[in-house]
């Protein structure tokens, strides 16, 4: 099967993995992403991955609720995508997929530190990397740290899994029965209209680095597979 991308960056929330719940980590949805990745691997695709911390713990909710100080709810959240990135990487290796996780906070006794040369040499002997930790530093997302790991291994696109929302619309389908899906859009376009997606500065980087994105709803079954390959799914803002 001929791919048309040949190393991908696959940004998921944290609020994805919980699945029904509001909390914690859903065996079933972990096992799905980990089922998805390991197809495409064996495509030859190098993939890398993003994982958010929101299942556990949004730093700027929690910031507010209980009164802490910003920086320091934002690394506690920092700390839950690491959480995260180990989960993700136990299952993908319990199914063969050699992984390795490179964290923006130090944690030597559990993951690498964030090296962009071993990240790459890690992608080209066919292993999978997830970066936990975000960029290392407060108040910025996941989306800012997606956009900026797929910049630095020049990945040829960048994948934002949703979970029951299946591309961009011109309005929330959630609240918005009428709204209209799009299925191609520029960069420029998607800032403009202000459709909050991703954070505009991860757009923004993405654009510079003439990075594709591609946005899907991840509970369909192949999504990635049938996105690398050159299917149309979701939608493609390039």
């Amino acid at each position: 099967m001929e791919v048309k991308y040949k190393r991908i960056l696959l940004k998921l929330s944290g609020e994805a993995l919980c699945g029904e719940g509001s909390l914690g980590i859903a065996t079933e949805i972990v096992d799905r992403i980990a089922e998805e990745i390991s197809m495409v691997t064996t495509l030859g695709v190098q993939v890398c991955v993003v994982v958010g911390g929101g299942n556990i713990f949004r730093g700027l909710q929690k910031s507010t609720e209980l009164g802490m100080d910003r920086a320091a709810a934002d690394y506690v959240g920092m700390l839950a995508t690491i959480m995260n990135a180990l989960v993700l990487q136990g299952v993908l290796e319990k199914r063969g997929v050699a992984t390795r996780v490179q964290t923006a906070i130090t944690m030597n006794s559990i993951a690498e530190p964030y090296i962009r040369r071993r990240a790459q040499r890690h992608l080209s002997k066919g292993r999978v990397v997830i970066f936990g930790g975000g960029i290392g530093n407060p108040f910025f997302t996941t989306d800012t740290a997606a956009a900026l790991r797929a910049s630095e291994m020049d990945c040829d696109l960048m994948m934002t899994a949703k979970n029951g929302v299946d591309g961009i619309y011109d309005s929330d389908p959630r609240e918005n029965p009428n709204a209209k899906k799009i299925n191609t859009l520029t960069h420029q376009d998607l800032i403009i209209r202000n459709l909050k997606v991703l954070d505009t500065s991860a757009i923004a980087l993405c654009r510079d680095k003439h990075i594709p994105i591609s946005v899907f709803d991840f509970a369909r079954p192949g999504a990635v597979r049938d996105i690398v390959t050159g299917l149309e799914v979701g939608t493609l803002v390039q």
